[in-house]
């Protein structure tokens, strides 16, 4: 079967331990650790699993936030599974961090803008990244070039992620919403996705952060991860 029918399949079907349930846990685990989740991915899977956060010996205290955001994520991937086949916009952009950020301690400031963009300057990796009264249009204009394309590559993909990060449209939760982007359009171009695991977190962050100097570090970085999943595909038996 197609990877995104059987998703959507064994979504709707609450199929336990196929390619739906083991992406999620292994989607959600990776893209929160790399934004500093203190939660393993035992913990995960026991949340996704059974509702209820198991405590390991030796851990340290777990955030609220940590379990909050990975509970969301997991309603984040539903959505874009449902959204998947749709010409990307700022609508679902913006519906992807009210959900990841629904109930967090953020989402009780006034000021971050749950579900909006950024009301106050911010900076990635040391570096500057679009003022909040330019990212409508900044959002806009990559919006514009990418889907205007008639065909969408693995490499137009990696370019748009990094030209959104650079944007850096949300006061936080960017590189999360960025990723269930990547998935989402690989998903919809017919093109294997791939999810960047926690361990490679230094070599995702200088791929973006040398993206315009040296293109293959990010490349490289991502078609490795595109390998990892090819082969949990194969042994669930889905293709692209």
């Amino acid at each position: 079967m197609k990877l995104l029918e059987t998703l959507q399949e064994e979504k709707s079907s609450r199929l336990k331990g196929g390619i739906y349930h083991e992406t999620q846990i292994r989607l959600t685990y990776n893209t929160n650790r790399i934004e500093d989740s203190k939660l393993s991915e035992k913990q995960t899977r026991y949340i996704y699993e059974t509702n209820t956060l198991v405590t390991e010996e030796g851990a340290n205290t777990t955030n609220i936030d940590d379990i909050i955001e990975t509970v969301n994520h997991f309603q984040s991937f539903d959505y874009m599974l449902k959204i998947a086949n749709e010409p990307l916009s700022e609508k679902h952009i913006k519906k992807f961090h009210k959900i990841l950020k629904y109930n967090t301690s953020d989402s009780k400031k006034e000021w971050f803008n749950v579900g909006e963009y950024k009301s106050k300057p911010n900076v990635v990796g040391g570096l500057e990244t679009s003022q909040p009264h330019e990212v409508e249009k900044h959002i806009s204009e990559l919006l514009i070039n990418y889907n205007r394309k008639k065909t969408i590559s693995v490499y137009d993909i990696i370019d748009f992620h990094y030209h959104f990060e650079k944007i850096h449209p949300f006061q936080d939760g960017n590189g999360r919403v960025g990723r269930l982007i990547i998935f989402k359009e690989c998903l919809k171009n017919n093109i294997i996705p791939f999810i960047i695991e926690d361990e490679f977190k230094f070599f995702y962050y200088r791929g973006l952060s040398e993206y315009l100097k040296v293109k293959g570090y990010l490349v490289d970085t991502c078609l490795s991860a595109q390998d990892n999943y090819a082969t949990l595909m194969k042994h669930f038996e889905v293709e692209v």
